[in-house]
């Protein structure tokens, strides 16, 4: 444990093992052991960082490699942060105690647009410079993945590099070419080695590029400014799951997580095409590990764990080719030991009550649908390829099996709403609820209506779209509260400012980076927290650096517009998303590529990765 937190500071902080390190499972390395050092950085909490499987992957990936030691490290929640800026307390790991300055890299996720902030304050908290141009040699490489690096520019200033797409042999091939270049005597200083880590396919070096503005302020492009960087950095791609390694002995915390449980990752991509959905079009293809591996994995992770539920995870898990008999052969194995096996999304057109009883023998919950809109004409323009009556008919057979409370996923705002298209959302409850008493001949089923702002993100369909204004998100909110005051009927929403500010960083460009900055030195941080955020002080900083929300997230784009992130391709095509764009406001559907024949999306011929078609 880190000394310098004693138990007098560790004692007047919430939850003081989000802290204390020396969990089980937690991997130690030697100085002697240690040729390259990465701090694995989570720019939130510890039981949110430690919930992300991504997280768990690359801890296992980089610490089975000989010479490589890979470290966590979390953000300090607030009233820790005090303390620590109080005694002058620098942000360490919590496997060695090594402050961030220390380490050769400092590995930043990507996972959330409002969490931004927290990089910036987490870096300043581990003495490393926040601004990428004031690093010197002394000092480590920042580099970033994750979800959101599809789009890093308005961090172009802080990252030194990013790893596009999937990080298990990319992030070892960088710290080897690092180690390399140690061993070689650091040829050429700082940028020498940035020179070597572009050469490696999936590696993005913000430094090599400059972008070039049109008088109206929309991107002209994006050009490298180093003769040595790839026009357009391409993602890299695991083509089998079942050839890389998969953490079985991962660490088990102390305190309770969001995520406690066993998460084993049963396929990766999704080729449904809901195009409202950024992680369904970057993390394609669809490629599946094999039931005999998932079942090792299994037998493997609930003995080194300890814990009592397993969650297949993956976009959208039902569409594995495999599921029921290998959730059978599951249940039947670690039935006796008590442990459960959970799906954490069950979409309404693959939903087997059969198997949902199966499941849930070990430990009942309530069932969770995403019909996403409420009416079909919606339904149609997202692709999202299900009906009211598939609804009905998954929620008659679970009713009829004994369950009384459904939870129902919806966004708002999305292109081209109407307010008969919010209200559908409440008579689609009301209808959940009337076909409880019509099967039952009783009251009381409990619907729980949560309802999202929707924010286009890069690489979808709806990459063209304008949101909704704060206030219209706001109105529609009401319209729909208003119209589901019901008994027994529970509504949950956001605040739409969060939805606004990342939806600007979502499609912002190099010059956000500017406003990020002033307002981390205004104090933001945790800007996913309700409590924490500030909308106004986001707007002044953007008001002082010149930019004006508005242009981001206000205006439809311009079919041939150039966006700020198309030097850095998930594969899938500008053609194919654009001709969903034209789809969607015809309200025509796109069929899954797995069940048909190919619908052009480019991904599988530019990564010459085969997607396996059910028959």
């Amino acid at each position: 444990m880190n000394k310098e937190l004693t138990i007098d500071i560790l004692s007047s902080v919430a939850k003081p093992a989000r802290y204390t390190g020396d969990e089980f499972g937690s991997i130690v390395k030697t100085p002697e052991e240690t040729e390259v050092s990465i701090a694995l950085a989570f720019p939130d909490v510890y039981e949110i960082g430690m919930s992300y499987l991504g997280f768990k992957i690359l801890y296992h990936i980089v610490n089975k490699e000989s010479g490589l030691a890979a470290e966590r490290v979390c953000a300090p929640w607030t009233d820790m942060e005090a303390k620590m800026r109080e005694h002058g307390i620098p942000l360490r790991s919590l496997e060695t105690n090594k402050v961030l300055k220390d380490f050769d890299f400092v590995g930043f996720t990507l996972q959330y647009e409002l969490s931004y902030s927290n990089i910036l304050n987490m870096l300043d908290l581990g003495q490393v410079p926040v601004l990428a141009a004031e690093r010197s040699e002394a000092d480590p490489f920042v580099v970033v993945g994750g979800p959101c690096v599809y789009n890093p520019e308005p961090l172009a200033d802080v990252f030194d590099m990013a790893v596009i797409g999937e990080g298990e042999e990319v992030l070892v091939e960088l710290l080897n070419a690092y180690r390399e270049w140690k061993k070689q005597g650091r040829s050429g200083g700082r940028r020498g080695f940035l020179e070597r880590a572009v050469k490696i396919k999936g590696i993005y070096v913000p430094g090599f590029y400059k972008t070039e503005y049109n008088e109206d302020n929309t991107v002209k492009a994006v050009v490298p400014i180093y003769e040595g960087a790839p026009a357009v950095i391409e993602k890299r791609v695991i083509k089998d799951l079942n050839d890389v390694d998969f953490p079985t002995a991962p660490v088990v915390p102390f305190g309770e997580i969001v995520h406690d449980r066993i998460m084993l990752e049963v396929f990766r991509g999704c080729t449904r095409g809901c195009r409202f959905c950024h992680a369904g079009m970057v993390y394609r293809p669809v490629r599946e590990r094999h039931p005999e591996v998932l079942k090792a994995l299994a037998r493997k992770l609930v003995d080194n764990t300890g814990y009592n539920e397993i969650s297949l995870v993956s976009l959208s898990t039902a569409d594995y080719t495999c599921l029921a008999p290998m959730i059978h052969d599951m249940i039947a194995e670690f039935k006796d030991e008590r442990v459960s096996v959970s799906l954490p999304s069950l979409r309404i057109d693959s939903f087997s009550v059969d198997l949902a009883k199966e499941v849930q023998a070990v430990r009942k919950s309530g069932l969770t649908f995403a019909p996403e809109a409420g009416s079909q004409r919606m339904r149609d323009v997202i692709n999202k390829g299900v009906t009211e009556e598939d609804l009905m008919n998954a929620v008659s057979a679970a009713f009829k099996s004994g369950w009384s409370s459904v939870k129902l996923y919806f966004m708002i705002g999305l292109p081209g709403e109407t307010d008969e298209d919010v209200l559908a959302i409440a008579d689609l409850a009301k209808k959940v609820q009337y076909k409880y008493r019509e099967i039952t001949g009783k009251g009381g089923c409990k619907v729980t209506v949560s309802a999202s702002s929707f924010v286009p993100k890069p690489y979808t369909p709806f990459q063209w779209s304008a949101q909704n204004s704060m206030d219209e998100l706001r109105r529609k909110q009401y319209l729909l509260k208003d119209a589901l005051k019901v008994k027994n009927i529970t509504f949950q929403y956001h605040d739409p400012e969060t939805s606004i500010m990342e939806a600007v960083f979502a499609r912002g460009d190099r010059r956000l980076g500017k406003a990020l900055y002033l307002a981390w030195q205004r104090g933001a941080k945790f800007d996913g927290w309700s409590e924490q955020f500030d909308y106004e002080r986001w707007l002044q900083a953007l008001q002082d650096c010149g930019l004006d929300k508005e242009f981001y997230i206000a205006r439809e784009r311009g079919e041939n517009e150039v966006f700020p992130w198309e030097h850095i391709q998930p594969a899938v095509s500008r053609a194919f998303l654009r001709n969903e764009y034209k789809k969607a406001q015809r309200g025509e559907l796109t069929h899954d590529c797995r069940r048909g024949s190919c619908t052009g999306c480019g991904v599988c011929q530019k990564l010459g990765v085969q997607v396996k078609v059910e028959g």
